[in-house]
């Protein structure tokens, strides 16, 4: 149970030249609807396109891509709101959806009766809704305007009782289609530690996000959707350090991207057009100069990198990211933003940019990215952005035991 698999795929809408037209439409029996139609004058709107992947009883897979990528589509096509104009999609188990804000719900009902109605059409019984209403009211937290007509609530009420509703029941999929987004961060915080407790207890789970840490945080696998196909299926890592890619490459359209996978199980993925390269680049211990891979708490460190300039560019700004093991952004920051740009690079030219920090960091393994480019990010004339160009270690051997990713200064006071 919870296997979903999507062979083939593609969804297409008519579209008419006229209101007339469409209601000629209403008459056409053809199935095609690739083919255009002199005598109903329509033509198909592709979505989506020869989509196929599997899904495993258990899997947590995140779908990322632009907006226009078919992403939501999919999940209506997973959902069975929608029906495929070609291929099939199998479904087992019993599935939960949180698709578009509202979808199902009456604005004129109140929140509980749009519970009870939406519970319906899950499959539930009346007596077994019942018993699920009061943990759906706990859970959903909008006081009493549970009682209260939908249209008087927010969005963000609005999510937190459909998600409520949704997940009253563990389901043997849920799917989650942004909606999150629209919540505060409270609820955001509880709503996931509901999904990462149903993932554990062995929920499929799919859901379509902009947030690119909760992929890495939570999913098994990706899926990188663009114009309506599959672009890229694999590790979370490695399709979303990918899309990040891409993202660079919507101007230019000369990026190429490059990805390989170190021994320690770190993702190298390097894009850019190749105008400025980092020759080299080297961590050492700020006092004494030696190389650094096992650095300790609060040590002071240098980061310096050996710029190779290929081809004359009017700016470039240097930047530096470092990472935890999960892809969780510890701290990050370029030239730009302390106004130290460098104007009128020639061809040829050689230059040393050097990054000073103490090692305010937690026992672990880090990743550094760095990123060349012309502007304030790396979407603007990108260069070079490698991620994971360099990995060191941390370890803590003179500060009292402490977790977490960051060291801070702290210390107790203690009064009796």
């Amino acid at each position: 149970m919870g296997r979903i698999g999507v062979d083939r795929v593609g969804k297409s809408y008519r579209q008419y030249r006229s209101e007339w037209y469409r209601v000629l439409g209403w008459f056409d029996t053809k199935s095609d609807l690739a083919a255009d139609s002199r005598l109903l004058d329509h033509r198909a709107s592709w979505v989506l396109r020869d989509v196929s992947f599997e899904i495993a009883a258990g899997e947590a897979v995140g779908i990322i891509g632009s907006n226009g990528a078919g992403k939501s589509t999919l999940l209506k096509l997973i959902a069975g709101t929608i029906q495929p104009t070609e291929g099939t999609v199998a479904v087992s188990g019993r599935v939960s959806a949180i698709l578009e804000l509202g979808l199902g719900f009456n604005p004129e009902l109140t929140g509980r009766e749009n519970a009870a109605y939406s519970a319906a059409m899950m499959g539930y019984r009346p007596h077994e809704v019942a018993e699920r209403m009061l943990a759906i009211e706990e859970f959903a937290e909008v006081g009493e305007y549970f009682d209260a007509p939908l249209r008087t609530y927010s969005s963000g009420m609005q999510m937190r009782v459909a998600f409520a509703v949704a997940t009253a029941w563990r389901p043997d999929i849920l799917i989650v289609d942004e909606a999150l987004s629209v919540g505060d961060s409270y609820f955001q915080h509880k709503s996931f530690e509901c999904i990462r407790r149903f993932k554990a207890e062995g929920t499929t789970l799919l859901f379509v996000t902009h947030s690119l840490a909760d992929v890495r945080a939570l999913c098994d696998r990706a899926l990188l959707m663009a114009n309506g196909g599959i672009a890229k299926d694999g590790l979370p890592d490695e399709v979303v350090d990918f899309y990040n890619a891409l993202i660079a490459d919507r101007e230019n359209g000369k990026l190429t991207i490059e990805q390989r996978r170190e021994r320690d199980g770190w993702l190298t993925t390097t894009s850019g057009d190749g105008a400025v390269k980092v020759e080299k680049l080297v961590l050492t211990d700020n006092v004494n100069a030696t190389p650094v891979r096992l650095a300790r708490v609060g040590q002071p460190l240098r980061l310096t990198a050996s710029l190779q300039t290929l081809r004359a560019v009017p700016s470039l700004v240097f930047g530096a990211m470092i990472r935890d093991r999960m892809g969780h952004v510890v701290w990050g920051s370029n030239t730009w933003h302390t106004r130290q740009q460098i104007e009128a690079v020639q061809a040829g030219d050689n230059i040393t940019i050097s990054l000073t920090f103490d090692c305010a960091l937690g026992p672990g393994s880090y990743g550094i990215t760095v990123a060349l480019h012309a502007g304030d990010t790396h979407a603007d004339s990108s260069f070079q952005w490698t991620d994971n160009i360099l990995v060191f270690d941390v370890v803590n051997t003179e500060h009292p035991v402490f977790i977490g990713s960051s060291h801070l200064n702290a210390s107790f006071e203690i009064v009796k």
